[in-house]
Formats: structure tokens, sequence, C-alpha cells
């Protein structure tokens, strides 16, 4: 049944997003050069790993110690409104028309991660991951790790159509407001480094 909605909307919105989505990648290539889109192994249902993508929004160039720069420094500032108007996630559709993700569900992280979660907290891989989630509506990167992993549990213990119908609404809302975008002090998220022993 959520496939079913997954990709009813998919084929709804999509002939209203064809434009924005030629006319940000013509504006990726133009500010930040090629590759337009960022791709990256992402874990999903049951640990899965898949390939995410969305648009770049970061430079690549190498500092003088040919290390990479850290995110703030490499984060341009059209990167940063990709990001806070959250249309840097729009190429995600295509992993839910392959059905690598959902609409809603919780956010894929690294893959670096998957070693660090207590058992409660790799539950939030026991549905496939969203473009959007419990979470995100909740306070999204303003919130600390154990509280998102707590929110994306709950989402897997009570998801309901009802539930995501609301999610999509409360996305609408957030990304219009702009909220939550990014963790205090970070351009985005500070890393999870494990749970405190």
């Amino acid at each position: 049944m959520k496939r079913l909605i997954d990709l009813s909307i998919i084929l709804l919105i999509t002939p209203l997003l064809i434009p924005v989505l030629l006319l940000v990648s013509l504006i990726v290539w133009v500010k930040l050069g090629k590759p337009v889109f960022f791709i990256q192994d992402r874990p999903g249902f049951n640990n899965k790993v898949f390939k995410m993508v969305k648009f770049r929004t970061m430079r690549v160039s190498p500092n003088e110690e040919s290390l990479l720069l850290s995110d703030a420094d490499r984060l341009t500032s059209f990167g940063r409104f990709l990001r806070a108007t959250s249309l840097d996630e729009l190429p995600e559709l295509w992993n839910v028309l392959k059905g690598d993700m959902s609409i809603v569900g919780p956010r894929p992280l690294l893959v670096e991660y998957l070693p660090l979660y207590s058992d409660e907290q790799n539950r939030r891989h026991d549905v496939k991951p969203g473009i959007t989630g419990w979470a995100q509506v909740n306070g999204r990167n303003g919130i600390p790790w154990e509280e998102k992993f707590k929110l994306d549990v709950w989402y897997v213990d009570n998801q309901s159509f009802w539930l995501d119908l609301k999610i999509i609404l409360m996305t609408i809302k957030k990304v219009l407001f702009r909220d939550g975008i990014s963790a205090k002090g970070e351009a985005t998220m500070g890393a999870f480094t494990g749970n405190d022993k």
C-alpha cells in the first residue's frame, strides 16, 4: 500500500517538478560545475546499502594540504539556499521510484554510523528510509542525535497512512519557514560518534 502511494505521488508531482529539476541542474552546473549530482552510499531497509542521489551543494576543491575543507568552508551560498529550501533532496525521488526509499521514513544516514547504533537505534532500518520523516518535522538538524533516533524508532512503531500524510503537510510548513536546517555551530549536523557508555 505504501509503495503504491509513493508511486502515485511521484506520478502526480513529476510533471510539476521537471522544470524545477532542470533549472536547479543548470544552476548547479554553472555555479559548481560537474558533477551536478552528489551520489553516496547510504544504508536503507534492513541495512541494505544503496546509492542516494542529491544535488551537489559543496565545492570539491582541496586545500593546501590536499585535504578536503570543512563542510562550512565547502558549502556555497547557493548550496545553503538549496538545503534551506530542501531542493537538494529532489533527486531522491529517483531513489523512491527505484524502491530504495519512500517519501516518508527515517532519513538515510552514513554507512559508517551502522556499527555505532544500539540495537534499539538500529530499528530505524526496519522500514525504508524517507525523503522526509518524523524526526525532520520535529527538529531536523536542530535536535541531538539521541532524540532524533528516538523519533525515528517511534515512527517505525507507529507508521500509518495518516501519520505519513501529517508528516508531508508538516514538511511543507517546515520548508516554507526553513526551520531546523542546521545544528547550532554546524554547517549541517555534527557527526554521530556513538552512544555514551
